[in-house]
């Protein structure tokens, strides 16, 4: 009977592992940093981090402003930016807005802001959620009638705010709508200190929103994931699993938490 042998790591997965573990520690820091403090992080020996250092030098992949120092090269900024330039938040957003309408079987919308509306750009519906009024891609609506729009108004400084309610006059379109600045603002202070949005039938009767804002590498608000249901199912339940999709298109296009 043969003796089954583990397969060590080769040789070259090894070498791609240190410098993973070279990069992030590089990464860490915005300033250079040493050899000496590069190998006590990575646990590598001074002479191992050298040479991957210095091949990674020869790629720019890692810059050497000074002799024994490194810092990350303007190599990877120019992949990034080329990762950055294909990334598309509708398509970064389709899959997860399929899932999180399985888990809940009421539509789900991407919009994003254009002057002073939002735009539906897609979404996620079936016949099976009950519902009357489905938003067509391409649709607009006013930002203080809809829960992504006041995503938006939330982000703006108040002058901002206060320039859109002159503009727009706040004009409302149900008994419910918001018509008056003091409770506008009022309601976008609730947005910015909860993180989500509210349309309480505002845009259409019957109809209420949740919505939750998606953020591109640079923690800017790009788009809001909401919501639509018959005002008397909206279930406070899918709040945390809005949250979690509008979270997991952020982070594919590049965005991290810890900002």
């Amino acid at each position: 009977m043969k003796k089954e042998h583990v397969l060590a790591p080769t040789p070259t997965i090894q070498v791609i592992e240190r410098m993973f573990s070279l990069i992030d520690v590089l990464a860490s820091r915005e300033e250079a940093i040493s050899l000496k403090e590069i190998s006590e992080k990575t646990g590598l020996h001074p002479s191992t981090a050298h040479r991957i250092l210095n091949d990674l030098a020869t790629g720019r992949f890692v810059d050497r402003p000074e002799a024994g120092n490194y810092r990350l090269g303007m190599r990877l900024l120019e992949l990034g930016n080329l990762v950055k330039g294909r990334l598309n938040v509708r398509d970064a957003a389709l899959t997860p807005m399929r899932e999180l309408h399985k888990l809940i079987q009421q539509p789900v919308n991407l919009s994003m802001r254009q002057g002073d509306e939002i735009v539906y750009i897609e979404r996620a519906y079936s016949e099976r959620s009950g519902m009357q009024v489905v938003r067509a891609i391409g649709g607009r609506a006013p930002l203080h009638l809809t829960s992504v729009g006041k995503l938006f108004l939330a982000a703006d400084d108040p002058l901002r705010v206060r320039s859109y309610a002159s503009r727009t006059g706040l004009s409302g379109q149900t008994r419910n709508s918001i018509t008056q600045l003091p409770v506008l603002e009022r309601e976008l202070s609730r947005v910015k200190q909860y993180g989500i949005a509210r349309d309480n039938e505002e845009l259409e009767l019957g109809v209420r929103c949740i919505a939750a804002g998606i953020y591109d590498d640079q923690g800017k608000l790009m788009a809001g994931l909401s919501i639509s249901a018959p005002a008397d199912r909206l279930d406070e339940s899918w709040l945390p699993k809005l949250q979690a999709a509008a979270g997991e298109i952020s982070a594919t296009l590049g965005y991290r938490a810890e900002r």
